[in-house]
């Protein structure tokens, strides 16, 4: 009986959470920031799938801009691929600053475009006589990048970014900080 009347409770206080909760909708303003993390597809040559994390800070208004957003986000992936004996790991670290469009607050979606510089460390072991790794430099690269995030709640979205970078297409979470 008491089992009953706990189980009673818990279920009417999540119902009326749920009825008092803010709804899901895009809440990217001045001041936003989220970390996240990715998956990454489309690496180059016969590269696996990447891992990554995101970080991102919406610092400035841009009244001149069709009162856009300007966003700073950092990235960092790794991804790797072995072929013929050779072993190829990729460790690109990446800075661009985000134009994010101005949506209705009540949509659930934050859409930008993105472009920086990143700066990737390669890494080459090969156990053959020839020289296979001669070609993996370590080198700056140019990020140019299309995103967005879907709102699952005001605090989780689903993050996606198209484009240049580690990988062609990310897609991942990120979790409001602020």
């Amino acid at each position: 009986m008491m089992t009953g009347k706990l189980a009673g409770r818990i279920a009417s206080l999540v119902l009326i959470a749920a009825a008092v909760a803010p709804q899901a909708r895009a809440q990217v303003t001045k001041g936003y920031s989220d970390v996240g993390v990715v998956l990454g597809f489309g690496n180059l040559g016969d590269a696996n799938l990447a891992f990554g994390g995101r970080y991102e800070n919406v610092f400035k208004k841009l009244p001149d801009l069709a009162n856009g957003l300007l966003g700073f986000e950092l990235s960092a992936d790794v991804y790797s691929f072995s072929r013929s004996g050779a072993s190829v790991r990729y460790i690109p670290i990446g800075a661009t600053l985000n134009y994010h469009f101005p949506i209705d607050p009540r949509n659930k979606v934050d859409l930008f475009l993105g472009a920086g510089l990143g700066f990737q460390t390669i890494s080459c072991s090969y156990a053959g006589n020839n020289n296979f790794c001669g070609g993996y430099d370590s080198n700056l690269y140019v990020i140019g990048r299309a995103g967005g995030r879907y709102f699952f709640s005001p605090r989780t979205a689903l993050y996606a970014d198209l484009g240049a970078g580690a990988a062609t297409i990310n897609v991942g979470l990120t979790f409001k900080l602020k």
